[in-house]
């Protein structure tokens, strides 16, 4: 059986070849020695200096930190919710952050903003969501709650866009999923809420894996599980809305990464599963942009449509394995 350490060891291998790789990726001729030559200290030709600086480095290190963030908290909600298919993106929790990005793009509001209001929408959506999936503790019942949300949203947020006019181009391709617009200030912007996500979710470790036992055995270990679920569920929506406030609505990778590792890993633990997640899913989605670069180059697949092209069939999977064992 995979061990921890052996499978943090080959994330580790595969990350490095995989940041090489997609930062050689691009219009301008930049070879795998120039990237090594560059990373150790050495010179190189200063217009190519200038495009792994500013164009390729601060893309390939936004896409890994968004898959952290969306894996991470893929997690922390399906222990929550204790169900195997709850995802941000499926729940409707992305949507809400979606909603939230395009009416402070609307408000014209500087882009720090975007996350503050994507926060706000999706935090009292899952707070929201949390509440009425107890009275139903089914998967359908939440799927069918995050569906039904999600649609509501999605028709208040088209309808936004329509307004926005000449410039809705723009945010159709954002909620489509895209990170080549990352610079070093959004990339310091989105570190803030994946260090606090993490730290938190870290100092938590013990208590969501009780939170896995039930809500009984858990309050009958001093828990008090309704305060902490909600909780985590607010820093899970702070991961979730900055994540979609600078990339758009990138699906999946929180039910992917989480359910692959348990297959592999053999446990449930969050204490194992939250920091390899993260790891995992910020290989996962750089995988994925880099897929998207190269596939049809020069033309770009958008980053979320990539992730659906797996998603899809990986939900299906898992929504046909859960209905056979209830």
């Amino acid at each position: 059986m995979p061990t921890k350490n052996g499978v943090t060891a080959v994330l580790a291998a595969l990350t490095a070849l995989l940041f090489i790789f997609s930062l050689s990726l691009g219009g301008a001729d930049i070879s795998w020695q120039d990237i090594i030559k560059f990373a150790s200290g050495g010179e190189i030709d200063e217009i190519k200096e200038t495009i792994l600086l500013e164009i390729r480095l601060p893309r390939v290190i936004m896409a890994f930190l968004i898959g952290m963030l969306l894996a991470s908290s893929g997690v922390v909600v399906q222990s929550v919710f204790l169900n195997p298919l709850a995802d941000p993106y499926i729940i409707g929790i992305a949507s809400a952050a979606t909603f939230g990005a395009v009416a402070a793009y609307l408000l014209k509001l500087p882009d720090f903003y975007y996350g503050v209001f994507a926060f706000f929408s999706a935090a009292i959506l899952s707070v929201l969501i949390f509440k009425l999936s107890k009275k139903g503790k089914s998967i359908a019942t939440l799927l069918i709650i995050g569906i039904a949300f999600s649609s509501f949203l999605g028709a208040f947020t088209s309808f936004a866009t329509y307004l926005i006019g000449e410039d809705s181009f723009k945010i159709v391709a954002w909620m489509m999923g895209y990170v080549g617009s990352a610079n070093w200030e959004k990339i310091a912007y989105i570190s803030v809420p994946l260090v606090l996500s993490m730290a938190y979710f870290y100092f938590k470790r013990f208590e969501l894996n009780v939170i896995l036992s039930g809500d009984e055995e858990a309050q009958s270990l001093g828990v008090d599980v309704e305060k902490m679920k909600k909780r985590l569920l607010i820093v899970s929506s702070l991961a979730v809305a900055f994540s979609v406030a600078f990339t758009g609505m990138i699906g999946f990778v929180g039910l992917i990464i989480p359910h692959t590792l348990r297959m592999i890993l053999k446990t449930s633990s969050n204490i194992v599963l939250i920091p390899i997640s993260a790891f995992a899913g910020g290989l996962f989605l750089l995988a994925c942009d880099t897929i998207g670069k190269s596939v049809l180059s020069p033309t770009e697949v958008p980053i979320g449509v990539v992730t659906a092209f797996f998603g899809a069939p990986f939900f299906l999977f898992l929504a046909i394995r859960s209905s056979r064992s209830i």
